[in-house]
């Protein structure tokens, strides 16, 4: 049997300063290393408190000509090229440092950023990577006629065509994407953009710092750059760095075949969302529904040491599992007997999504105070994001609910990414910000 890959950082801190695209203004950018299962995550330097937001799909904002990426009102812009030179040569876990809310643009290629991964170096770390297997045919198709398909296969390959407005510098390129071909094929391919677009770009105040140096303009049948194609098939090589860097947002390993046609960062958003669903469902299907004893988690009694609840608005059975320091499981067993059900549709009885939230909400609790090691404290909600009912949960169900701690400053603020599962299918879920105070 083969041994599993193992998980990448870069080995040492390295960096460079250069021209922002789209703000036109200097950036610095440094790489540091990271822990296993860290992830890529974006530091903004500049910023007070030097705030972190996760390179994960659920985090884009925008991909009008770049992608952006964000957690409450801080941004990075333009992250597609930096994530694809990260993803390619092997790098699964680092911190990428900035002083400003985009990367320098370099040439308009990623070789910049393959540069700063070689004099950085890229060192094996002790666990396994993460992997999406391909199994099912998967597929996004937009109105403006891209198309992503994503088929089984055993490497990760991309076969793109791409072409201008009326077909136009139409080219094809297929090939299976590894650290050496990414750098000797793909990473010096430049960005390029059609001189009809340019105005349009300037008028919404993008590509300030655009510039026959870091760019590549197509007018009619010419193209102007400062020098020659470095590519006869350019363009297309350029679209498939930027599905690279676009599918990098799922934040696991992609074993598939990626077929695109006319591919535009909107159209890899939406196939890196679909796989990223698509994983939380299997993740869901994969957990272990017994309930254990012993130490594996909490049983009532202590649940009720821990949380001020008491019934009839304790809505956590018992703790089932840890996993890791800042994930765990707790149950839910559903009863007809439960007093909300007398006035929330008595002839069918329905569990009202704002218990749902609750429960999350409890499970969550637990986990903050099993690591801040006190529970001195009461947990108040400060905000739910992205909550979404997929379900009814009924009478008779019992539900699982999963909590993990995405972000917590101090002892005092906790982010907490939740859902809950009935039946092997996520019926809920939702990001949950609160604030502990003491009794």
């Amino acid at each position: 049997m083969a041994a599993p890959e193992l998980q990448q950082t870069v080995g040492n801190i390295a960096g460079f300063t250069g021209t922002a695209l789209h703000t036109g203004e200097k950036a610095t950018l440094r790489l540091h290393p990271a822990p296993v299962d860290h992830g890529i995550k974006f530091k903004r330097k500049d910023l007070q408190d030097e705030p972190t937001i996760d390179a994960k799909v659920e985090n884009l904002k925008t991909v009008e000509r770049a992608t952006t990426i964000g957690e409450g009102s801080v941004r990075v812009h333009t992250v597609e090229h930096v994530l694809a030179a990260l993803w390619a040569m092997g790098v699964d876990n680092a911190i990428v440092e900035m002083d400003a809310n985009e990367p320098p643009i370099g040439d308009g290629s990623a070789q910049a950023y393959v540069d700063l991964i070689r004099k950085a170096g890229v060192v094996a770390q002790d666990e396994p990577r993460k992997f999406f297997g391909a199994g099912d045919t998967m597929h996004v198709q937009s109105k403006t006629g891209a198309l992503l398909v994503l088929l089984p296969d055993d490497k990760f390959r991309i076969s793109c065509t791409q072409a201008g407005p009326n077909n136009k510098f139409t080219q094809f390129l297929s090939m299976e994407v590894t650290p050496a071909a990414f750098e000797r094929e793909i990473a010096p391919a430049r960005t390029f953009v059609y001189y009809e677009d340019v105005k349009p770009l300037m008028d919404k105040n993008l590509i300030k710092g655009g510039s026959l140096e870091n760019a590549i303009v197509v007018r009619g049948e010419a193209v102007l750059s400062k020098e020659p194609l470095r590519f006869a098939d350019e363009f297309v090589r350029h679209k498939i760095l930027d599905i690279i860097g676009d599918l990098a947002l799922v934040g696991r390993r992609i074993r598939g075949h990626v077929i695109a046609v006319k591919p535009g960062h909107a159209s890899n958003a939406d196939l890196a969302r679909l796989i990223a669903r698509e994983q939380t469902r299997r993740s869901a299907v994969a957990v272990s529904r017994p309930i254990p004893s012993g130490d594996g988690g909490l049983d009532t009694d202590q649940v009720m040491q821990i949380l001020p609840h008491r019934f009839p608005f304790l809505m956590v059975d018992r703790i089932i599992s840890f996993d890791t320091e800042t994930k765990c499981v707790g149950v839910k067993s559903v009863t007809i007997n439960e007093p909300f059900f007398q006035g929330h549709f008595p002839g069918h009885p329905v569990m009202p999504g704002v218990m749902q939230v609750e429960a999350m909400a409890q499970v969550a609790s637990i986990l903050l105070f099993k690591l801040a090691k006190t529970t001195s404290r009461i947990g108040y909600f400060m905000s739910a994001d992205e909550v979404k009912f997929r379900k009814p949960v009924l009478p008779g169900d019992t539900m699982f609910v999963h909590a993990e701690i995405t972000k917590s400053r101090g002892e005092r603020l906790a982010k907490a990414k939740c859902h809950c599962v009935v039946n092997d299918a996520i019926v809920s879920e939702g990001e949950l910000m609160f604030t502990f105070l003491d009794k």
